[in-house]
């Protein structure tokens, strides 16, 4: 059994949902994995990780007003610690969530054609955000 742990460091970004795809592939190297597994962890409580759509960029502003409707303005949110955009970020970072799963197989990650790993950045000026990579296999 093969194991890899190394944590980065992404580049501040704006609100919204960004493909972070190519930064995951750049950081580890996973070809001598066969078949395995790799975790992505943010370790973050207001940003999300999840997969979706890479091609058209529409679907990441759709996905940005969505949970922009779902979330945001909430009267009876409380939690203004850091701002008023620091409970809706908690929000919609816990119904998304801060941790990926995606198979290994021949040293590749196996995603589907049209699929993509996304940061979603839910605070309006939130600095470079941290997460933890672990591959394992064989």
């Amino acid at each position: 059994m093969r194991f890899i742990q190394i944590e980065i460091k992404l580049r501040p970004r704006p609100r919204g949902f960004h493909i972070i795809t190519d930064e995951i592939l750049q950081a580890i190297d996973l070809t001598e994995i066969k078949v395995g597994m790799l975790n992505i962890f943010l370790k973050h409580t207001s940003a999300s990780l999840s997969i979706n759509e890479n091609c058209e960029r529409e679907v990441r502003s759709d996905m940005e007003n969505l949970f922009s409707d779902l979330c945001d303005e909430k009267p009876y949110f409380k939690h203004t610690y850091e701002g008023e955009d620091d409970m809706p970020a908690h929000a919609k970072s816990s119904l998304l969530g801060v941790s990926l799963n995606i198979p290994i197989t021949e040293g590749r990650l196996n995603l589907g054609t049209w699929q993509g790993i996304y940061l979603g950045e839910h605070r309006e000026n939130a600095g470079s955000r941290s997460i933890v990579l672990t591959a394992s296999g064989i």
